[in-house]
């Protein structure tokens, strides 16, 4: 393991940390500096027809359409981010930063949903018409409600977020004050414990609505109040947040800081910070390379933090991705990984998750998720196949052991220019975002593939080079669940395979491994008796049954 952790109490690492970030963060890029502008009235025709990806792996179709899914022109939508029902995933919203008209760069917390899994999707406008907002970010709650973050900026200096909600997809309430400021970032607890309902909330401190200094807040009340300014330890900037299995809360910071709370789950308790931990992957945040830039004004990635919630060996793990320049300068941006498997203590080694070679290439927009299986997916833009320009390409590549080893990565989309369709701004927002489920991943991205910014929503599904094995066994029944002496596990299996059962616990250890008497595919039962492999009897609770050929699992409980 490479590791390196740090106490964050000394004013001098304060000082270090301030000095550290690059000279972008500290000029400010989301003033209102100029008007609204109503959308263009030309002669010609004000819409074109909406683009489309349909590839054996993936499904990509606009978002910012009019009624009749047609691309509207002469204006701009990008920097978007998604959220998807647990309980109805048909059921999606993605919102971005909309420009009604290009020759301005004003811009308003524009959205769209779909309610039939993202088929064909509905752009009512944007939440606060006329009203100047930006970096969207999306989040749904256990019981499926959403939550839009939107940044706000008043009188051009006074910087604070709105956190707006609605379980019908088609409007918003009137939005909760959020305290906040730039780039801010925000994820829901849906674990069972005690911080379930949970809205963690943190941004960038040198832009804050702090009276003072501050950089996070939560709400403890599903979203009706959130707390006073709080503080990050260590300092995070550019980063996203990740609620563990246990209700621990990771906030990762491109500076390569990694902030850690146990108790923020505890409502009646003051947040406090564990030890903070220094994971460097390899590199410095991508700027400028041989007078090249895909996104001039804007980021070329931000860390993105993930823990991994599915039962077994993978359990608790948590993960760190990013684009990042590599320290010997030989690329403009690669896609890094790094793991810890001890709550974020320690790191392994980065790993590269872009298998390309020869000439210098961007991957850049670099954006991470888990599957409920344990998958991890990742895309990047990727100017692989364009090299020596800016001409950026989607890929993915997944991983099944926890990122020790990546798939092949695959090309999901024609290039585009980003170049194409600034809004008076040279830049295509600051991030893409995605959720995974064991099928695949759900994305939220922008591309100027009408020759103007759009943002699209697309379905990733697994290559048949045996990723597909997620569809291997289908689990019919768990009963009786609860049990006291016994319970019978009943599932099909689509292919002749042996089809193991492994039992484990909340804490991911494994208690007992069961098999069915016959190979083959077709309907199989296994029996458990609530004992462990050693014949002990297993302490009443939680348990989790997992095919470990197929990534699916059940709950089940014992309870005597």
């Amino acid at each position: 393991m490479s590791t390196s952790t740090i106490k964050n109490t000394t004013s001098c690492l304060f000082l270090a940390i301030v000095l550290s970030i690059p000279a972008v963060a500290q000029v400010h890029h989301e003033v209102p500096d100029q008007p609204y502008l109503a959308p263009a009235v030309t002669a010609t025709p004000q819409v074109s027809p909406a683009f489309k990806i349909s590839g054996a792996n993936f499904l990509s179709v606009q978002v910012n359409v009019d009624a009749n899914g047609n691309n509207i022109l002469n204006d701009a939508a990008n920097e978007p981010s998604i959220a998807v029902s647990p309980v109805d995933p048909s059921r999606m919203a993605i919102g971005w930063r909309q420009f009604d008209n290009i020759q301005s760069n004003f811009r308003q917390a524009g959205f769209g949903y779909s309610t039939n899994g993202g088929s064909s999707w509905t752009f009512p406008g944007s939440i606060e018409p006329g009203l100047f907002r930006s970096d969207p970010v999306l989040a749904c709650d256990a019981q499926g409600r959403f939550y839009y973050n939107s940044l706000a900026v008043v009188n051009g200096s006074e910087f604070s977020c709105d956190v707006f909600r609605t379980d019908q997809l088609g409007s918003w309430d009137e939005g909760r004050y959020a305290i906040g400021g730039d780039k801010q970032w925000m994820v829901i607890d849906t674990t069972n414990g005690p911080g379930n309902g949970h809205v963690y909330e943190h941004w960038t401190s040198f832009y804050t609505a702090c009276p003072v200094e501050g950089n996070f807040t939560r709400s403890t009340d599903d979203g009706e109040s959130y707390e006073d300014c709080g503080y990050v330890q260590p300092e995070v900037y550019w980063g996203t947040c990740a609620v563990g299995p246990d209700g621990k809360l990771y906030i990762s910071g491109a500076n390569d800081q990694l902030a850690r709370s146990s108790n923020a789950q505890m409502g009646n308790e003051s947040v406090m910070w564990d030890e903070g931990v220094y994971i460097n992957l390899g590199g410095e945040i991508p700027g400028n390379w041989n007078n090249q830039d895909p996104n001039p004004a804007g980021l070329k990635a931000q860390r993105w933090v993930a823990v991994n919630h599915t039962p077994g060996p993978l359990h608790g793990q948590v993960y760190l991705l990013q684009s990042i320049r590599p320290d010997d300068f030989s690329d403009p941006a690669e896609v890094m990984f790094s793991r810890s498997t001890d709550g974020g203590a320690t790191w392994s080694q980065p790993v590269r998750v872009n298998d390309d070679s020869g000439a210098p290439a961007w991957q850049w927009f670099g954006t991470m998720s888990v599957a409920p299986n344990g998958r991890i997916d990742a895309v990047w833009l990727d100017t692989r196949d364009n090299p020596g320009t800016v001409l950026s390409s989607l890929y993915y590549a997944y991983s099944t052991d926890g990122g020790l080893t990546w798939s092949a990565n695959e090309r999901l989309s024609p290039a585009f220019d980003p170049h194409l369709g600034w809004p008076q701004q040279q830049k295509i927002g600051d991030y893409y975002h995605m959720v995974s489920d064991n099928a695949g991943a759900h994305l939220a991205w922008s591309a100027t593939f009408n020759g103007e910014q759009d943002v699209y929503y697309g379905r990733i599904t697994l290559p048949n080079s045996g990723a597909t094995e997620h569809a291997a066994v289908r689990v019919q029944s768990v009963q009786p669940n609860p049990f006291k002496d016994q319970t019978v596990i009943e599932f099909e299996t689509l292919i002749s395979e042996t089809a193991r059962v492994q039992i484990f616990n909340q804490s991911g250890v494994l208690v007992r491994e069961l098999t069915p008497e016959t190979v083959r595919a077709g309907a199989q039962r296994v029996v458990w008796d609530g004992r462990d492999n050693a014949g002990g009897l297993a302490p009443n609770g939680v348990y989790f049954c997992h095919w470990p050929n197929s990534g699916q699992f059940a709950k089940v409980v014992v309870m005597r």
